[in-house]
């Protein structure tokens, strides 16, 4: 069963029919924002406070509207940044799915643009990266204390969003479960699922298909568990960053065997397009971390602030 909308939830709840049309996989999403974006200031915080990461610089207009810079900890960004991200993230998230989907496209453009669902998710990660990216410069922050430090909060973020789509049905579901693989022990619906009730009003023939966004969700989490066990690594300056793409293109590889995505033809490659972004995040974390696994020597910070934090 798929809960669409809020008052969806309400009503399977609590009975109550209530004008609730919140989306769901919205909701899901801005929960992750909002919980990614506290743990990406706690360690900020943590990083500035033992002198690894210097102050962010920012604008600031005076009561007579003269500009000027001044020295703020990087945490007190984070509020800004966000936001940034997460409309840039949207921004990406359709228009990759719209490129990978073109045909649709052309046969209704504006249906696709403003549709509640159909979203790619590694296209929110690169334009909202990018996005951050160009935030993180304007600061004149350093870039690679702030990937080590955003790391875990982006997977965290990513197993939350997917939490989103799973509740919501949004058609990121997997292939037609094939039942004779199923281990006995196993509840049936973390083998095979119908969605009934889900957002893009398709139906889905028992016994069903496989919850591809619940295993995602677990995927992510245990990503993330290991994340921040590893955030206070001895290595260099983006080691925890590479270890991040490393494990989030694996992750997606692993859940696009039983996915159903178009399949496009790259000088000779057949792949969808998130297994050749997945690809791409593996060979660049394998190399970042075979760079950046030297060991600092002992009492050096790994990471190196450009100067020296003061907030006013």
């Amino acid at each position: 069963m798929s809960f669409p909308y809020l008052s969806d939830v309400v009503s399977s709840l609590f009975g109550y029919t209530l004008p609730l049309p919140l989306p769901m996989f919205g909701l899901f999403v801005a929960l992750a924002m909002l919980i990614a974006s506290h743990c990406l200031r706690r360690e900020l915080r943590r990083l500035y406070e033992s002198a690894r990461i210097g102050a962010a610089r920012v604008r600031r207009k005076g009561k007579r509207g003269i500009v000027s810079h001044i020295d703020i900890p990087p945490q007190d960004v984070v509020p800004d940044l966000t936001a940034v991200v997460m409309l840039a993230g949207i921004v990406g998230a359709r228009l990759f799915h719209i490129l990978e989907h073109m045909d649709e496209f052309m046969a209704n453009p504006w249906g696709m643009i403003f549709t509640t669902s159909w979203l790619s998710i590694f296209g929110g990660l690169i334009l909202g990266t990018l996005a951050g990216l160009y935030c993180v410069r304007r600061w004149k922050l350093s870039l690679g204390p702030v990937l080590d430090a955003a790391a875990p909060a982006m997977m965290l973020g990513y197993a939350i969003g997917r939490i989103g789509c799973q509740v919501s049905g949004d058609g990121d579901w997997g292939t037609v479960s094939n039942m004779s693989l199923k281990p006995d022990w196993l509840p049936l619906w973390t083998w095979a699922q119908t969605y009934q009730h889900n957002i893009v009003a398709a139906v889905i023939a028992a016994p069903g298909v496989y919850p591809a966004p619940l295993y995602e969700t677990l995927m992510a989490f245990a990503c993330f568990a290991l994340l921040w066990a590893l955030r206070k690594h001895p290595f260099q300056t983006g080691w925890l960053f590479s270890v991040y793409m490393l494990l989030a293109g694996v992750e997606r590889l692993l859940i696009e065997q039983i996915r159903i995505n178009p399949v496009f033809n790259v000088f000779g490659i057949h792949a969808t397009q998130a297994e050749m972004i997945a690809i791409l995040l593996i060979l660049s974390g394998l190399l970042g971390i075979t760079l950046l696994s030297r060991r600092l020597p002992t009492g050096r910070a790994p990471y190196t602030s450009d100067s020296t934090a003061t907030a006013h």
